[in-house]
């Protein structure tokens, strides 16, 4: 693979796509093609996804119940992305929140150590995805099923959207290292997602892609206001709040 490969879609971009958002081990030895890899980013939330979704049948198959598989389920999610959209959320709450001037917001979202607004945005997150997820599991099997692989694949799948839509707020940092997104991945990531929601749930899925990308794009909206473009802290923050609007939708 070359540095002036621009084509589209590359064999590689799936396991590229893989190593950054997701601590599955897979080898991948360039890193030239990282913004062009992004149209895969809903593919790998359809992996994580069916993997979470496996974690919780297998609670359920074992007699636990709903609240119990809904968590193994959220764990693993966790666990398999390496909690790095949760650390996103965080410190997006926290910078956003805690700085009154763009330049120590992003020096308080740099900074490693979790505030007030960092830890409040995590219980909420966290208990708003479980009561999504409990009552889902509770309503059944299949439908938990396709909501959790739904709910991590349209998350993912709005990331390219903000990466090309806001600029790099800083010049450092992994969104930076891995550079602007072209409107074709971003387009590509969306039709994906998309797709994917609607074959696993029709019409519910269509809804909750207009909800994540709902969700997506108020992201961007405070982030281009509060620090003037996004960073890998935005995006992990995009991909939380889109799964909690995409998971809420499924309940209505």
């Amino acid at each position: 693979m070359t540095e002036n490969d621009k084509s589209l879609i590359h064999p590689l971009d799936l396991p590229l796509a893989l190593s950054l958002l997701s601590r599955l081990p897979v080898p991948v030895r360039a890193y030239v093609r990282s913004a062009e890899a992004a149209w895969a980013y809903p593919l790998v939330g359809t992996m994580l996804g069916a993997l979470a979704a496996l974690g919780g049948l297998a609670a359920g198959w074992l007699g636990l119940p709903a609240p119990v598989a809904a968590l193994v389920a959220l764990a693993i999610l966790i666990v398999l992305s390496g909690a790095m959209h949760e650390d996103g959320l965080a410190d997006t709450a926290d910078g956003l929140w805690g700085g009154w001037t763009r330049e120590k917001r992003l020096e308080i979202m740099k900074d490693s150590h979790i505030g007030s607004y960092g830890v409040l945005a995590l219980i909420l997150s966290l208990g708003a995805r479980w009561c999504a997820l409990w009552l889902l599991f509770q309503s059944g099997a299949a439908v938990a099923t396709s909501a959790l692989i739904v709910g991590a694949t349209l998350s993912r799948g709005m990331m390219p959207m903000v990466m090309m839509a806001l600029p790099h707020a800083r010049e450092t940092g992994l969104s930076h290292r891995v550079g602007r997104v072209a409107p074709r991945a971003a387009a590509l990531a969306l039709v994906l997602g998309g797709g994917i929601a609607i074959v696993l749930l029709g019409g519910a899925g269509l809804v909750a892609a207009v909800w994540a990308a709902l969700a997506a794009l108020g992201v961007g909206a405070v982030a281009r206001a509060k620090i003037g473009g996004q960073t890998g802290d935005i995006l992990g923050a995009t991909q939380q709040i889109a799964e909690i609007a995409a998971l809420f939708s499924l309940l209505a």
